[in-house]
């Protein structure tokens, strides 16, 4: 028998999953061509060419015991002070390679954090609506996920009701910015509000609430948006980053944790963030793409591939009736659900073929995702059962 806590999560596995797995049988059924799979957050633009060369080059010049075999758990040092030095350059910060932890992607380094900060009980606010692992990520290592309602205006997070739920069991917030499933860049000013609310708390409880930063998503953005960095902000914020997006290497499983020198009990956290790293059995970050990576610290993926389908989709779909915040990064649209039934609205769309996430997978019930990491000709193809899928709902074109 399986242990009763993973019989739970074995009956909620993830919808994202199921909805791809649903994709699979309809076009086993009507062909590929004609089932438009909006579900999976998948990039769909290829690598920049300075990954492969990178990797072939390291493959052809670097000892292979090197290239294959264990490092510090925290991974390489020349790694870790090239990304350092990346980060100082670009945000004007004063890292080193004692700040940097490579980490197997951004869920492996959520995890290390979680394992490192909480104890039982311990509660972690985020904002809904949001990535629906960071449920599991928290309850792995026994402590609660309080959730703040969404604020549908402009998904902007709730910092009223964010003020009103932190308590002396508070030990983290996590943010994700730019947000999945919304593509809404959190503010300048939401980051100074939310950190002087979390100052103020720190001082009112007497503890330590560490902000973590969750940014898969920071490089894909539009219209020239900036990003606030968020250590910049307030001392006790540890980042966690992966590569997985921003150069399109979601299986490649690479990302990296900041933990600042200003971090309350910075020595320990750092000392527990390596140890974490090996007993949750990773061991260390890919060792291969580790050094590969290094090499491409600079590179870009073809991101006006993504603004181009942002810009056909949004438009397109605002003229057939649906409603929407532009995003502002990311690769996502998240649509407010015809008849407020978003489980429901789901379901309608299979009936044309079209695939995509209800919100409340989110915690937000009443909308739904639609990931726009796919091929143009298949928006294309697809905006004629968006319309019917409107009109199923009896909303008029503008």
């Amino acid at each position: 028998m399986i242990a009763n806590k993973m019989n739970d999560l074995v009956k909620n596995s993830s919808v994202i999953r199921a909805m791809f797995e649903e994709g699979k049988r309809l076009a086993s059924i009507y062909g590929k061509e004609n089932v438009y799979d909006f579900s999976l957050g998948n990039p769909s633009v290829e690598p920049p060419k300075e990954v492969k060369e990178a990797i072939i080059k390291i493959l052809n010049e670097e000892d292979p015991n090197l290239i294959h075999g264990y490092m510090n758990n925290s991974g390489y040092e020349d790694v870790r002070e090239k990304i350092a030095q990346s980060l100082n350059q670009r945000f004007q910060t004063s890292f080193d390679e004692n700040n940097i932890i490579m980490t197997v992607g951004a869920a492996g380094g959520l995890n290390v954090i979680f394992k490192v900060i909480l104890n039982p009980g311990d509660e972690v606010i985020t904002f809904a609506p949001f990535f629906g692992e960071y449920k599991n990520y928290v309850s792995n290592y026994d402590g609660k996920l309080v959730v703040v309602s969404p604020n549908t205006v402009d998904f902007q997070p709730n910092l009223t009701e964010f003020s009103n739920k932190i308590t002396k069991n508070t030990k983290a917030v996590i943010i994700n910015t730019p947000n999945n499933p919304t593509g809404v860049v959190y503010s300048e000013e939401t980051i100074k509000d939310l950190s002087k609310i979390l100052n103020q708390k720190q001082e009112e409880f007497g503890t330590s609430i560490f902000l973590i930063s969750d940014e898969p998503y920071r490089e894909l953005v539009y219209d020239d948006i900036r990003v606030p960095y968020i250590t910049k902000y307030y001392n006790n914020t540890i980042v966690g980053y992966s590569f997985s997006k921003s150069l399109s290497l979601p299986g490649d499983r690479i990302g990296y944790l900041v933990i600042p020198n200003e971090v309350d009990d910075f020595e320990d956290m750092v000392a527990a963030a390596n140890v974490a790293t090996r007993i949750l059995g990773f061991v260390n970050a890919p060792s291969l793409i580790q050094r590969a990576i290094a090499e491409c610290l600079d590179a870009k993926v073809n991101l006006d591939i993504y603004n181009r389908n942002r810009e056909l989709l949004y438009h397109s779909l605002i003229s057939y009736g649906y409603e929407c915040v532009k995003p502002q990064g990311a690769f996502y649209l998240f649509v407010k659900a015809m008849g407020g039934d978003d489980k429901a609205f789901v379901q309608a769309a299979k009936e044309f073929n079209i695939l995509l996430v209800p919100g409340s997978s989110f915690g937000c019930p009443g909308y739904c995702r639609i990931a726009y990491c796919v091929d143009y000709e298949m928006i294309e193809r697809a905006l004629p059962a968006f319309e019917k899928l409107a009109q199923k709902y009896g909303v008029n074109k503008e």
